[in-house]
């Protein structure tokens, strides 16, 4: 990559970065504003119909079916790729809006993390249209775009610029001067959402528990469990994704697929109702619902949801869904630290904030972004949390390296022999 800009150049990206921060923001709370609201109107307070945990998934397959067919872009990329911060292209805008819409409305258990990047990364290009930078340029203001939309879904401008940092380690002493314009994006981005002054600013949903116990004094069980936490996070996500990759790899059109896919998430809601759990905390992203498993006091409750959503999501992953990965990874690993709870008398702050951060670690690759957001999650009253939440982490990464190791193997020994 070539050096950084500096001087006059850098001073416009970094002005510039600060000015896409508010549209970026407006745009992320528009999007998830749109999603909560269809949401709350299809499905209505409580526990829906039947009919309507059946058919709605199915319905969304349908739209996300016309907007991967009839709009440019292909609805965004495929959530089993992991979050992209590539550049997108303007004319992909209304795809990826209607197909995420399609999806995260109506039940598929995904995140919002993706569409907000990248619709934040639209408002970046087009900012660009007018600024003229060149290519890395483009780039660097294509960040900043996307890291001030997702600030408020990952707790303000700190999460989103380490996912940043971590993202672009290689560049080593040039991430710094690139980084510095998204971070700058972010913060004001954040503002917009929490507002300033006599401002309240934007109500947009993120992950947030109220009324978690304070956590203090740490245990050598704690640790010990939560190091087993991170091993099982990362294993079930491993699985998950090989499901979702084999579910990808079925014979059948785009289409019949999506609306398979739809279908069965709907069977899984009913099924996981039927064993006595929520059916909407088999649905959606998990954002709302890991409250719920992180406080849950039945085994068998616990055991439904994580075997419902882990399913429900890997099948979301592979049959042409578009949204994000992460949040539903977060909920598996809550679900997983919440069997501690249950069996163990793990604290619920403690199982949330060490679930979280394996489930992010094991999801993303990442280190530092999972532990600042597992912080930021439980509160400054449970810092406590931490440490074990660094060993919930450590043990989640390791595990993921291992078993990546383990598999490169396998893909480098298909070729044909001589």
């Amino acid at each position: 990559m070539a050096e950084p800009p500096t001087g006059r150049t850098y001073l416009r990206l970094i002005l510039l970065g600060a000015a896409i921060g508010i549209p970026a923001a407006l745009l992320a709370a528009l999007f998830i504003a749109s999603v909560h609201g269809l949401e709350h109107w299809l499905w209505g307070p409580g526990e829906p119909p039947w009919y309507a945990v059946l058919s709605l998934p199915v319905l969304g397959a349908i739209i996300v079916v016309l907007a991967r067919r009839f709009l440019p872009g292909d609805g965004g990329h495929s959530p089993l790729e992991g979050l992209s911060t590539a550049a997108t292209p303007i004319s992909h805008a209304p795809g990826v809006f209607l197909a995420a819409l399609g999806s995260l409305s109506y039940g598929a258990v995904l995140g919002p993390e993706a569409p907000v990047i990248a619709l934040g990364s639209v408002v970046g290009m087009v900012a660009n249209r007018y600024a003229k930078f060149d290519t890395q340029g483009a780039s660097v203001i294509s960040n900043a775009g996307q890291f001030s939309a997702i600030s408020a879904l990952f707790g303000g401008p700190l999460v989103a610029g380490m996912l940043l940092l971590e993202g672009g380690i290689g560049l080593g002493a040039r991430l710094l001067p690139v980084l510095l314009p998204g971070l700058v994006a972010a913060a004001i981005g954040y503002l917009i959402f929490v507002g300033f002054g006599t401002w309240g600013g934007l109500d947009a949903p993120g992950l947030e528990v109220p009324d978690l116990p304070a956590y203090s004094g740490v245990h050598l069980g704690d640790l010990l469990i939560v190091m087993v936490v991170g091993v099982l996070s990362s294993l079930a996500l491993a699985r998950v994704h090989r499901l979702g990759t084999r579910v990808s790899e079925v014979k059948l059109p785009m289409p019949a697929l999506l609306l398979a896919g739809g279908l069965a998430v709907g069977l899984l809601a009913l099924l996981a109702r039927a064993l006595g759990a929520n059916s909407q905390d088999v649905l959606f992203s998990g954002q709302t619902s890991v409250g719920v498993v992180a406080t849950a006091d039945s085994t068998k409750i616990v055991l439904v949801l994580l075997i419902a959503k882990f399913l429900a999501y890997a099948i979301c992953l592979g049959c042409g869904f578009r949204g994000g990965p992460i949040f539903p990874a977060i909920f598996l690993g809550v679900a997983i630290a919440s069997l501690g709870v249950v069996w163990f008398d793990l604290s619920p702050t403690l199982a949330l904030a060490g679930g979280a951060a394996a489930g992010m670690a094991a999801q993303t690759r990442l280190i530092f972004s999972p532990l600042l957001f597992a912080g930021l999650l439980v509160g400054a009253s449970s810092l406590d949390v931490l440490p074990p939440a660094v060993l919930a982490v450590a043990a989640a990464w390791l595990t993921t390296k291992f078993l990546d190791r383990r598999a490169k193997p396998t893909v480098e020994t298909v070729a044909p022999a001589d």
